[in-house]
C-alpha cells in the first residue's frame, strides 16, 4: 500500500544536489546511482503544456538525494561531465 506520509518524510530528507544539463546526462547519472544503490530523485522541468519553456530557462532538471551522500554523488557527476 502506498504511504504518502512516509514518502513525504523521506523526500524531506533529500536536498538539491545539482542541476542536470540534459536527458542524456540524467539517464547516465540515474544508471550509475541505481547500480551503486544510492537513493536519489530526479526532477525534470519538462512540461508538455509549455513545450519545454521551463527547461530552456532552468536547465533540464535537478537531482535530489540525502545530504550525507552529496560528496559521493558530486564526484560521480564530475566524472560523468569530464568524459
Amino acid at each position: 500500500m502506498y504511504n504518502s506520509k512516509k514518502r513525504k518524510k523521506n523526500m524531506d530528507d533529500y536536498i538539491k544536489i545539482t542541476g542536470l544539463e540534459n536527458s542524456i546526462e540524467a539517464q547516465l547519472i540515474e544508471s550509475i546511482l541505481s547500480e551503486k544503490k544510492i537513493p536519489y530523485r530526479i526532477r525534470s522541468f519538462h512540461d508538455t503544456a509549455y513545450d519545454g519553456l521551463f527547461q530552456f530557462q532552468k536547465g533540464w532538471g535537478e537531482l535530489y538525494a540525502p545530504l550525507k551522500l552529496k560528496g559521493e554523488i558530486l564526484e560521480i557527476i564530475e566524472n560523468v561531465r569530464a568524459e
